[in-house]
């Protein structure tokens, strides 16, 4: 068994993963002012006075950058570069917070808990390793003997486990505080029992703010004014950056895809001639994360694949290979190496579709005039001259922080993290390179995220209060209603006599999302308050104003609750000890003195190299 690992290095790798990783059990997404350069000894940010060097978080950011990089076969984009190193600096503020709570609370680890842990409670992406299974199930026998091989012991990875389990014991500790007396009632459980398995079904007449034009009713400046001010919070946005975008596209054109096709043809007839399939995946496939294995995808049924490389694979023999199949991502070469059912196990060979040699160079050299032309101008005039002097359209889009700019139903890679990075306005950007073309940027404006002003906020706060404004106003209209029901009218009558409509729900539970009424809002409570057959008084909800008749209404079983009432009690208590985890580390972070200079220093050192 311990042959058949290939290296020491990937388990030593893995380890790592799972430090940076693991870093929660139950938490997911748990001096520098100037012209100054960066140095080792630069913060880049303080948690409760402790610092974090500048090098610690670029490091850790690069690694896991390569990391992601690795997995997705690809460079990440620019915006994908930013979440991620959001994800680490959020992981090493939390690492932080936690050693300063280790320490107040006293909470230590010894050798012998880690001696312990390392023997019998391996980490998980050890435990789901195919090399210390047996059957499918994680085999302890094998992990022991691991343990004792030389691939553990001279490659480095019991060094690893240790510092992962001196990590990670405390943490369980300190989770195991805080999430101890989670607790759940009978009451409590049956509850949540009947709001997912009670069901009603209603009929109802919707009196929709859309049927009355704005001008009938009045916001006035001192209720704008009022909404903001109680709801300032709510109103925080991020930041948002109007830009100008020169695009040179990669343009794929007939040739070019009939040249990967005959490619893929050529490796077919090799295979076919003799060659090993894993052997030309692994030098051919555009698929990495697949190619290293020889092309291998996982196991399972239906439904995972685009339907054009589905219908493919499924038409298929045992040990046959498909011609050339076209999806969205290229040309396929398909191999079935078993079925069983539905279930198959497949390898494939990716050839990307882009642009030839001679078609590339044309793109290329386009890319360069557009370069030095105008990238990383200052004057943003040289940004329009360039495009005039290339005859080559400027369009405007408004890019959003921490996501990819939209321009014409399309992602553009990039952008809104340079706009977000450090750039001022009227500053045109590096030549932005991606699969689907070249990219120039000029940054027209810039908002900084945070709670805009009252000027800033006021037509959609106007907006917002108009609606509300229209539910309150077709209130009288929906009590006349209700009152003709009760004085014997039937609903349909009712609503009839104001030209409106009955309409009727499906079954719905609790926490169903009903068509034409939404979900957990004050219509659906009524449903399951009011006696079946009764027609409520009018009900004022976000989306409308509601007279609504209970049709029928069906329990929830009480026998089928008792009966499995021990393993739902199970399941909720540990989602309580993580929402529990979740809310502490959350507190945590709320009461700490946490100073970010991210920005500063990128800022700093854009001056720097500018």
């Amino acid at each position: 068994m311990l042959q058949s690992m290939r290296s020491a290095a990937k388990w030593i790798w893995l380890i790592i993963a799972i430090v940076f990783v693991g870093g929660f059990v139950f938490y997911e997404s748990s001096g520098l002012f100037g012209r100054t350069a960066v140095t080792s000894t630069t913060a880049v940010a303080t948690v409760n006075g402790q610092d974090i060097l500048y090098t610690t978080w670029a490091n850790a950011r690069e690694n896991a950058v390569r990391e992601q990089e690795q997995r997705a076969g690809h460079s990440l984009t620019g915006e994908e570069r930013d979440r991620v190193g959001e994800e680490v600096f959020n992981q090493l503020v939390t690492d932080i917070l936690l050693q300063q709570e280790y320490a107040k609370r006293g909470i230590t680890v010894s050798d012998d808990e880690i001696r312990e842990a390392a023997q019998y409670a391996p980490p998980p992406q050890l435990m789901q390793a195919e090399e210390l299974q047996t059957d499918g199930q994680f085999d302890p026998e094998k992990y022991q003997r691991f343990l004792r091989s030389p691939v553990a012991k001279q490659g480095g990875l019991l060094y690893q486990l240790e510092g992962y389990y001196r990590a990670e014991i405390p943490k369980q500790k300190l989770f195991q505080q805080v999430a101890t007396d989670a607790y759940i009632s009978d009451a409590r459980l049956w509850q949540m029992w009947k709001d997912a398995r009670d069901s009603a079904q209603i009929s109802y007449v919707a009196l929709r703010p859309t049927a009355l034009p704005d001008d009938k009713v009045t916001v006035s400046d001192a209720d704008v004014r009022a909404y903001y001010e109680k709801h300032k919070k709510d109103l925080e946005q991020p930041g948002r950056a109007a830009v100008s975008i020169i695009e040179i596209p990669r343009t794929i054109t007939a040739a070019d895809s009939a040249a990967v096709r005959a490619r893929a043809v050529a490796l077919r007839n090799e295979i076919l001639g003799g060659t090993k399939f894993d052997e030309v995946a692994k030098r051919e496939s555009a698929d990495s994360a697949s190619a290293a294995n020889g092309g291998v995808l996982p196991r399972g049924g239906r439904g995972r694949f685009v339907p054009q490389f589905e219908s493919a694979a499924y038409a298929l023999k045992p040990g046959e290979i498909s011609e050339p199949v076209l999806t969205p991502f290229g040309y396929h070469l398909i191999k079935l190496d078993e079925r069983k059912g539905d279930t198959l196990a497949l390898r494939h060979i990716l050839l990307k579709i882009a642009q030839s040699d001679s078609t590339a160079t044309v793109t290329d050299r386009k890319a360069d005039q557009l370069g030095r032309l105008a990238a990383s101008a200052e004057d943003p005039k040289k940004f329009d001259a360039a495009a005039k002097e290339m005859n080559l359209p400027v369009e405007h889009g408004v890019a959003t922080e921490g996501q990819p700019l939209m321009l014409s139903g399309r992602f553009v890679p990039n952008v809104s993290a340079w706009a977000f990075g450090g750039a001022h306005v009227g500053e045109t950007s590096d030549l932005l390179d991606s699969d689907n073309g070249y990219y120039l940027a000029r940054l027209d404006s810039v908002v900084p995220g945070g709670v805009p002003t009252l000027e800033q906020a006021t037509p959609m706060i106007r907006e917002e209060l108009i609606g509300e404004k229209k539910i309150e106003a077709l209130l009288p209209a929906a009590k006349e209603i209700s009152a003709a029901v009760a004085g014997g009218q039937t609903l349909e009558q009712a609503a009839q006599a104001k030209g409106l409509t009955v309409e009727k729900t499906p079954a719905f539970s609790r926490l169903s999302t009903v068509p034409g009424i939404g979900s957990l809002n004050e219509v659906i409570g009524a449903a399951f308050g009011l006696p079946v057959g009764a027609v409520s008084a009018p009900i004022k909800a976000i989306n409308g104003a509601y007279v609504i008749r209970v049709d029928r209404r069906v329990d929830a079983s009480r026998a089928a609750f008792d009966a499995q009432k021990v393993a739902q009690r199970e399941r909720i208590l540990q989602t309580l000890r993580q929402q529990r985890v979740r809310d502490y580390l959350e507190g945590l972070r709320k009461s700490a003195k946490i100073v970010d200079r991210r920005k500063e220093i990128n800022a700093a050192s854009r001056q720097v190299t500018s």
